[in-house]
């Protein structure tokens, strides 16, 4: 059987999981759901030697000390000049691999609670990607949620379906009816498709773009077990997502659904889901005390937290920075000076 090549992307700050998360050591890096890290995490479910090869990490410079702290197997290391968004990263490794490679695209930050259902949408995604399709997994809805883009299936295919649109994030009241149909998952930025593929359909749509990562990898340079693309080409590539410069532009893109317990563990209230709760729906990590408490994200690495009466809210410590907030204000602490500036 042909191994599936799994490319990890590493990047991004994770701001609004601050204070926990920080520009010197995102979210990937640390331990959010359980003992491992959330970048050790995406490495294990790819471990399998029978299924996959041996992970391309994509990542930044500032990165670089931990991911190579944390690689606890063989790996390729893709060091980017610079940050210029998933389709560049996607291709970046795309360019280094034999056309015929089966590419599955991880973002290293993401919780997934059923390996097993992931492991299945993996070989179902492959048995697409083998026919040149571009295939998204399509996450089963939850509920109505506002901050993620959302795939409306099409047609049947073997394993999957065509994809019949995808949709920005949208209003609570369209989210509510997409939840109802029946016919939309969400979007969860996890990729598959043959590597020559991937590149053909780059150069059809964005054809500058594909044509400053192939000078790139050309005029990059190896040192053992990582890979610095030119610099100097790089820097011509525009910013631009993988669903925009590739997904949405394809006429070949397809989605395989699977309910895997996933979550992008987004910011407090995403971490707070994603952690198992006592029977009021507490979460509680490190020195914490909780009285007549509903839904309640308390974590401290240093300092007791103590709370009477609290519902819905998450209180962190992290040294000596404190954050609390509602769970409807999560989404906002990124914007924090705090945040922002560490």
């Amino acid at each position: 059987m042909t191994l599936i090549h799994p490319v990890i992307l590493c990047g991004g700050s994770g701001t609004r999981l601050w204070p926990r998360s920080r520009k010197s050591k995102p979210k990937p890096f640390i331990p959010l759901v359980g003992e491992q890290t959330l970048f050790e995490a995406t490495l294990s479910r790819v471990a399998d030697p029978a299924l996959f090869a041996k992970p391309a990490i994509v990542t930044g410079e500032a990165h670089l000390p931990h991911v190579e702290a944390q690689l606890a197997g063989g790996a390729s290391i893709i060091v980017e000049p610079e940050a210029k968004n998933t389709a560049a990263a996607i291709a970046l490794a795309a360019a280094r691999l034999p056309e015929d490679a089966l590419m599955l695209v991880c973002p290293s930050d993401h919780y997934i609670g059923k390996v097993p259902a992931f492991h299945e949408a993996v070989q179902a995604a492959a048995a697409l990607a083998r026919q040149d399709f571009m295939v998204a997994f399509g996450i089963t809805p939850t509920a109505p949620e506002t901050g993620f883009g959302y795939i409306r299936r099409g047609a049947a295919l073997d394993g999957g379906f065509a994809v019949a649109e995808f949709v920005e994030k949208p209003d609570l009241a369209r989210a509510m009816q997409f939840l109802a149909s029946g016919e939309y998952s969400w979007n969860g930025g996890i990729f598959m498709f043959r590597a020559g593929a991937f590149m053909a359909e780059l150069t059809r749509h964005r054809p500058a773009l594909a044509e400053a990562v192939r000078r790139a990898v050309d005029g990059g340079k190896t040192d053992g077990a990582r890979f610095h693309p030119d610099a100097q080409a790089f820097a011509a590539i525009e910013s631009e997502s993988v669903d925009y410069a590739v997904m949405e532009e394809t006429d070949r893109a397809a989605m395989v659904p699977v309910a895997m317990g996933w979550s992008d563990i987004g910011n407090w209230h995403a971490l707070r889901d994603a952690r198992d709760g006592d029977g009021d729906g507490n979460r509680t990590r490190g020195p914490v005390e909780l009285v007549n408490c509903r839904g309640v994200l308390a974590d401290s690495d240093t300092l007791r937290i103590s709370a009477i009466g609290l519902e819905n809210v998450a209180i962190v410590v992290d040294g000596d920075e404190v954050l609390v907030t509602t769970m409807e204000g999560a989404q906002a602490v990124g914007k924090l000076p705090g945040a922002a500036n560490q």
